[in-house]
C-alpha cells in the first residue's frame, strides 16, 4: 500500500515527513491516520516533523476532503464531536516534537506546526490559518495555542484575515524560534532534537507534562466545540462557495448563509 508519510530513525531522534509533494503534502484521511499512528507508536526521545519539498503541509486536500466528503465529515462531526485524533496524539504525547517548516504551512499544516513544541523555519516557510477563507473554523491549536505563541492581537489577525505571512514575520511575532537557510533546516532541527534527546528522558517527559498542566486548555472539551462548529460550517453556502472559488481560481462571494 502506498504510504503518505515516511519515517526514519537517527539514534534517539525520529524524523516524520509528510510525503505527498505532488499535492504540496495536502492531508487526506489516510495521511491523518498515518500521522496519528506514527506519533502514538514512536519509541524515540524526540520527533522532528517536516514535509517533502516544496511544502511543509498545505492543509486538507480540498478535492478529497472538502469537496468529495464534506457532507460525510459534517455528519461524523455532528454525531461524535471530539478532538481530531491526530491532533490529540500530537498534543498529548510526552515526546518533544519539533516542526521543521520547509515551505508552506497553511490550514491544518499551520495547525500541525503550532501543535509542535518548537518550530524551526526555512527562509522559504510561509504560514497561514486559511480556514476562514473556506468558510470554516480552525482546529484546536489555532484557538488553544496560537495566542500563547504570538499574543491575542497577532492570533486574531491571522485567524480572522486568513492572510499568509513569511518566515521573517513569523519570527518577529514569536511563531517560530529560528529561521535558517533552506539547506540548513533539517540539520538544524535534528541537532536541536539530539540536544533534547540527550537529556534524561523522564525529566523531559515531566517538563512536557508540566507545561500542559500550566498552559493548555481541556483539549477534549475544545475538540468537541470545534467539531460542533465545523459540523455546522460544513453545511453552509459560504463554505461551499469558498471551496468552489479555490478550485475555480477566483475570488469568493460570501453571503453569510
Amino acid at each position: 500500500m502506498t504510504t503518505d508519510i515516511s519515517v526514519r530513525r537517527e539514534g534517539d531522534v525520529e524524523i516524520i515527513a509528510i510525503d505527498r509533494p505532488d499535492v504540496r503534502n495536502a492531508l487526506r484521511f489516510q495521511t491523518y491516520d498515518e500521522l496519528e499512528a506514527a506519533v502514538r507508536e514512536t519509541t524515540a526521545r524526540c520527533l522532528v516533523i517536516t514535509g517533502a519539498d516544496p511544502a511543509f503541509c498545505s492543509g486538507d486536500d480540498v478535492k478529497q476532503i472538502m469537496r468529495s466528503a464534506g457532507d460525510r465529515v459534517a455528519s461524523d462531526l455532528a454525531t461524535t464531536p471530539r478532538i481530531t485524533p491526530a491532533a490529540e496524539a500530537l498534543l498529548t504525547t510526552d515526546v518533544p516534537v519539533i516542526a521543521a517548516v520547509n515551505g508552506a504551512a497553511v490550514g491544518w499544516g499551520m495547525e500541525l506546526a503550532v501543535m509542535a513544541d518548537l518550530r524551526v523555519a526555512s527562509e522559504r516557510a510561509r504560514f497561514g490559518e486559511l480556514f476562514v477563507k473556506r468558510g470554516l473554523s480552525c482546529d484546536v491549536a489555532g484557538v488553544g495555542r496560537l495566542a500563547q505563541l504570538v499574543g491575542r492581537e497577532h492570533a486574531t489577525d491571522l485567524l480572522l484575515t486568513g492572510r499568509v505571512i513569511d518566515a521573517t514575520e513569523a519570527k518577529a511575532i514569536g511563531l517560530v524560534s529560528r529561521v535558517v537557510a533552506h539547506d540548513d533546516l533539517l540539520p538544524t532541527a535534528i541537532d536541536l532534537a539530539r540536544s533534547i534527546a540527550s537529556n534524561p528522558p523522564l525529566a523531559v517527559q515531566r517538563m512536557k507534562q508540566g507545561l500542559r498542566q500550566a498552559l493548555d486548555p481541556d483539549w477534549s472539551a475544545l475538540g468537541a466545540w470545534v467539531s460542533e462548529s465545523l459540523a455546522f460550517l460544513f453545511t453552509t453556502q459560504d463554505h461551499k462557495e469558498g471551496v468552489a472559488a479555490f478550485l475555480e481560481k477566483r475570488e469568493p462571494r460570501f453571503e453569510g448563509r
